[in-house]
């Protein structure tokens, strides 16, 4: 009679291969995750890239607009409904 050890043994280091190639967490299935998240980095960066300029020219025309509203004021003395302007001479 054999001994079924081996036998054992050998199914069991299928089975293995099996998972390693085939199965969940498998090495094609980790290089495709990895490139999916090589994409998501691309992705990320270049939102990040737009997400700043977007905040830049919201400053931008937000301290443009202060700007203009403070150079009105100044210099044709424009008030806002409801506001009454006060000049004091030096």
């Amino acid at each position: 009679m054999r001994r079924p050890v081996p036998l054992i043994l050998l199914t069991l280091l299928v089975i293995f291969q099996l998972q390693l190639w085939f199965g969940r967490g498998s090495i094609p299935d980790v290089w495709r995750l990895r490139q999916q998240y090589q994409t998501q980095l691309a992705l990320n960066t270049q939102a990040e890239l737009k997400l700043e300029r977007m905040r830049a020219e919201l400053r931008d025309l937000r301290d443009g607009m202060e700007m203009v509203e403070e150079r009105a004021r100044s210099e044709i003395g424009m008030v806002k409904p409801n506001e009454i302007f006060v000049q004091i001479a030096k």
